[in-house]
């Protein structure tokens, strides 16, 4: 199935997500001004593809939702604090973010700050709080970690360079968003698969976790390309936010490096990889099948 409309279960997870971090921010103690800064980046929409494939992945090894539903929400944190200090104007310097003005310019700098740190926090009581064995915790608790500081290490190879030395430019571009982008996806994946795999054998768990791991390698990729492609072929208007700023800041991206027509061979390659890695589980992966097929043809 190829859409260019998100599919319907996922919609679903969004809309469990959104309640779960309202949930969660408006229990836990902080000053309200802020709670309201955080609320207005968390909760202003997009796309929760994160929380959303820690949901299908944990459904895809045999799971439930709501085995899910603290690691979704600990990962959305986390890119939620990203994307605020990556609008700083230290960073990035966007002025727009969903639509409308980025935390920084709606409520200042230093609180825009001051809320990416929280959030930072709140990514970690939310898997503090769960209900898994020792193990299982401290292990969903380390894929978040780990994805958090890969996350931070892409965006300085983006910003601050740091490449290893005779690195190429196709090489630096897959350092910067395996790290950038694909850290958190997979961490994503992998938690929302061990939360369902916690009754499983170690060998099966072992097997099903590999098979969700390339599936998150290959779409983290090929999500990053197609926004790539989006950024030089779509209006900021259309996105929500700045557009065509990665090229004029001179920054590696993959139509710069491959060319739009080499870009869309390798979004091909990479889905192919994905969805082969999802055949042997069957029907319980459908659902990350269909979300497969949607980033791939995605239009913001």
């Amino acid at each position: 199935m190829t859409t260019h409309a998100p599919p319907a279960h996922a919609l679903e997870c969004v809309a469990l997500v959104d309640d779960a971090l309202r949930e969660f921010v408006a229990a836990y103690p902080m000053p309200q001004n802020l709670r309201e800064a955080i609320e207005y980046s968390l909760l202003a929409g997009g796309k929760r593809l994160r929380p959303v494939l820690a949901i299908l992945s944990c459904e895809a090894v045999g799971g439930q939702r709501d085995d899910a539903i603290r690691s979704a929400i600990a990962v959305e944190f986390i890119h939620a604090f990203s994307l605020v200090h990556d609008d700083l104007p230290a960073m990035d310097d966007d002025d727009l973010r969903r639509g409308r003005p980025t935390l920084h310019i709606a409520r200042g700098e230093a609180m825009a700050i001051l809320a990416g740190d929280m959030m930072m926090g709140l990514a970690f009581s939310a898997l503090a709080e769960t209900e898994f064995n020792p193990a299982t915790a401290g292990q969903l608790t380390s894929e978040l970690a780990h994805g958090c500081n890969a996350m931070i290490a892409g965006q300085v190879y983006d910003t601050l360079a740091g490449f290893p030395k005779e690195t190429g430019d196709r090489e630096r571009l897959e350092l910067i968003h395996r790290n950038k982008t694909g850290a958190l996806i997979r961490a994503a994946c992998r938690m929302g698969a061990i939360a369902g795999l916690e009754q499983s054998s170690p060998a099966e768990s072992e097997r099903r976790l590999r098979l969700i791991t390339t599936y998150a390698d290959s779409i983290g990729l090929m999500f990053q390309i197609v926004d790539d492609l989006l950024d030089v072929e779509q209006s900021a208007e259309h996105l929500g936010k700045g557009a065509g700023k990665d090229e004029s800041a001179g920054k590696l991206t993959y139509p710069g490096v491959l060319g739009v027509d080499d870009s869309r061979t390798e979004i091909a390659r990479l889905r192919r990889n994905a969805l082969d890695a999802l055949a042997p589980l069957g029907a319980n992966a459908d659902h990350l099948r269909d979300l497969c097929e949607f980033l791939a043809v995605r239009t913001k």
